[in-house]
């Protein structure tokens, strides 16, 4: 298994990059795609860096594949052929797309590691998602493992894999344990970082290469506070 180191070019953290795609090492506060904001989306940044680098005329091709949250950071993968896209796609459709984040929490864990299945309830006014015990009308099922990794001063640092791909699933079935993550006023924690940013983080994925087949592992640096700095 191939394992990719990242490198930094004007500020945009790449993580790997070859013929048919790139996944960048996003900053908390950037927007994956636009949205009502009107704020520039990474993607328009991923394309305008492309362009640039290689020099291009006319549009670059860029295909989103996936988003992760505004305050959250690390890996997103973008595609940069239309024979690629449909392939991650389908990849992160069937879950054949592994995600490790990493979560810095206000309170421990009953058990230091465990499953959690809730059924996810998502209410669009609000832009949040409720995690319950059991089935109800419109609920998705959702289904992570988290496994505390160390305890820091005054928080605890998670290590969460996700099985299946809720709106909001990690933020609200920690929150469900009474594990808020560090920042998240929505979710229950009791203050916002100043940045706006919350402690959750898209450490790892693990998948095929969708043209090359071969197995890729791409690892991104949480950013650089010193609570993160703390825990690695």
């Amino acid at each position: 298994m191939s394992k990719k180191e990242h490198s930094t070019v004007d500020n945009l953290q790449v993580l790997f990059e070859d013929n048919h795609l790139i996944v960048i090492n996003k900053r908390p506060g950037d927007i994956v795609q636009g949205d009502k904001t009107g704020d520039q989306p990474l993607s328009d940044t991923v394309k305008a860096f492309l362009k640039k680098k290689y020099d291009k005329p006319g549009n670059v091709y860029l295909g989103v594949v996936h988003r992760l949250d505004r305050p959250t950071s690390g890996i997103v993968v973008f595609a940069k052929t239309s024979k690629a896209l449909p392939r991650l796609n389908k990849m992160f459709a069937e879950k054949d797309a592994k995600k490790t984040y990493l979560a810095i929490v206000k309170n421990s864990p009953a058990e230091p590691e465990k499953r959690l299945v809730h059924w996810m309830k998502r209410n669009t006014k609000q832009n949040k998602s409720y995690a319950k015990i059991k089935e109800v009308p419109d609920s998705k099922k959702a289904i992570l493992t988290y496994k505390t990794l160390k305890k820091l001063d005054r928080y605890f640092l998670l290590e969460v894999d996700l099985e299946t791909g809720r709106h909001h699933q990690i933020r609200s079935q920690l929150t469900a344990i009474g594990c808020p993550i560090k920042g998240d006023l929505k979710y229950g924690f009791d203050r916002s970082n100043a940045d706006g940013s919350i402690h959750l983080h898209a450490r790892k994925l693990r998948l095929m290469h969708p043209v090359k087949k071969e197995p890729l592992e791409i690892i991104a640096p949480p950013p650089n506070d010193p609570i993160w700095n703390a825990c690695l």
